[in-house]
């Protein structure tokens, strides 16, 4: 044999194995279950401090429950000073109420072997969340429409590495603002058969939500189980407003689980400092979840932290930074001495698009959440512009680097295997491993590999068009959307879900604001 027929033959090979691994798959991997510790970054002291500040916070400024005077009722029985829409809890009183939330719960999907557990050792990613606009490489940058977030749910349906469906993975500004969330949940339950988000944008929404799930479900399923995991984000500083108490009341109450989010631009909505960003966080986590204890006992709730930092030239929000790691890390161990799960982190950053920015910071992000205990990882994947934009290219790279968190968060394999002494004693001094047994045994798991990044020679990458990692991002976007099959749903449900959607709609005018 030549050597060029040898060439040819292996990548003959080479390619017969990418097509294998390209071929359609609706696999899932699970949920991730850390092997690896969590990165301890606050000492004993700084954690003392934090929390002593927080409850001096909540006794001595307290938190404001905006036009929400049945929420100011209701802490008012509980023991709280209120004064007009201000909430003062004495010191200690959030830390007993939410000892009846949950440490992990699990999110019940539509398809059971795609169930998540949330809290513990766990990490579940789910994909960008509330972009008004998306982007692609052949639209460039445009207002989201219904048909843009439908592309998504079936691009997160068949992505390997994500193990949640998500909310509002774009805005479709094309749907009426009062409708739309009857059009995105409809998407996510039919669809797809991952776990999803309910609205959160007016309480009835929140009940629409409820209402359709037990279609999907059943009525009984839904009240002993949760079905949904929304976002309920703390108007930070220390405000909560009608909307999301409203929704947040809702899903409590119905036994859903909720995140309890600060939303927080340091040095704009908290202190520029770590530690004082910290003391914000945890005294605004306290009272929204001790005030969901308050609704209903026992309602899982996930203590969450979104917080970046501010460019003090433009004002503009900055992502992927050691500040927001280190706020990021702190936060998981308070999460973890209450016991609670945790949600943050995700493939944020603030590049326009899916450049080497977006890929730097994405990256620190994305350790920092494996590392830093996350549990419930939103906006993993497509997150562009500062969460102005859901990118289709950057959805499948992120989607595509998940499976390196996966693969870390496993550890290190000590057993005889993983020792590899065989293949050490067979290969010897001055020899190499491609053929010993071992290798043999073991290559096509050895190590994690791209399904999206190319690793040939130069030459044959450009004599295959010289293609740039966005440029085989839009490709594999259009693979995946080609090679898209629907999951099977009951035909009974899916006429009652279509049934209560088309109802609605018609029982209200449309209204864009």
């Amino acid at each position: 044999m030549t050597e060029a027929q040898s060439t040819r033959r292996a990548r003959g090979g080479g390619a017969a194995r990418r097509a294998e691994r390209s071929a359609v798959s609706v696999e899932t991997a699970k949920y991730i279950e850390r092997n690896i510790p969590n990165l301890e970054f606050l000492n004993e002291e700084a954690l003392q401090i934090i929390e002593e500040n927080a409850e001096t916070v909540l006794e001595e400024i307290g938190v404001n429950f905006v036009e929400c005077p049945e929420a100011l009722e209701i802490w008012r029985e509980a023991g709280a000073e209120i004064d007009g829409e201000r909430v003062r809890i004495p010191r200690g009183l959030c830390r007993e109420l939410i000892k009846t939330a949950p440490s992990h719960y699990t999110q019940h999907a539509r398809n059971p072997a795609r169930n998540v557990v949330i809290g513990g050792k766990s990490l579940v990613l789910a994909p960008v969340y509330g972009p008004p606009f998306v982007r692609d490489a052949e639209g460039g940058r445009r207002y989201a429409t219904i048909d843009d977030f439908k592309k998504f749910v079936k691009l997160g349906y068949m992505s390997k590495w994500l193990h949640h469906s998500g909310g509002t993975v774009c805005e479709p500004t094309d749907v009426p603002v009062n409708k739309r969330h009857l059009d995105m949940l409809h998407a996510h339950m039919t669809l797809s058969d991952k776990p999803y988000m309910g609205s959160v944008t007016e309480p009835s929404r929140a009940q629409d939500s409820i209402e359709m799930s037990e279609i999907l479900f059943g009525k009984e399923f839904v009240a002993d189980n949760a079905v949904m995991t929304s976002l309920i984000n703390i108007n930070s500083p220390l405000t909560f407003d009608p909307i999301m108490v409203g929704a947040l009341d809702v899903y409590a109450r119905a036994g859903q689980g909720c995140i309890i989010s600060p939303f927080i631009v340091g040095g704009a909505m908290a202190p520029v400092s770590v530690m004082g960003t910290l003391t914000q966080v945890l005294a605004e986590v306290l009272a929204g979840i001790a005030y969901s204890q308050l609704l209903r006992k026992g309602a899982p709730v996930i203590f969450g932290c979104f917080v970046t930092s501010i460019d003090m030239n433009s004002g503009a929000p900055t992502f992927g930074t050691p500040e927001a790691s280190q706020i990021l890390y702190g936060a998981g161990q308070l999460a973890r001495r209450l016991n609670l799960p945790f949600r943050s982190g995700g493939g944020l950053c603030g590049s326009k698009l899916p450049d080497a920015q977006a890929a730097y910071e994405t990256a620190h992000t994305h350790n920092a959440a494996l590392l830093g205990g996350v549990n419930f990882m939103l906006h993993a994947c497509g997150w562009l512009e500062g969460g102005l934009v859901s990118s289709f290219e950057k959805f499948v790279m992120d989607a595509d680097q998940l499976g390196v968190l996966h693969h870390i968060a496993k550890g290190v394999d000590i057993s005889e295997n993983g020792q590899g002494m065989d293949a050490i004693r067979e290969v010897g001094p001055g020899g190499h491993y491609l053929g010993c047994a071992h290798t043999q045994a073991n290559f096509k798991d050895a190590f994690w590999r791209s399904n999206l990044l190319d690793y040939r020679p130069f030459e044959t990458w450009d004599e295959d068009g010289a293609k740039d990692t966005q440029a085989l991002a839009s490709e594999r976007v259009a693979r995946l959307l080609a090679d898209y099959q629907q999951p099977v749903l009951d035909p009974a449900i899916s006429e009652a879900l279509d049934a209560y959607v088309a109802t609605k709609k018609e029982s209200m005018p449309d209204a864009f604001y």
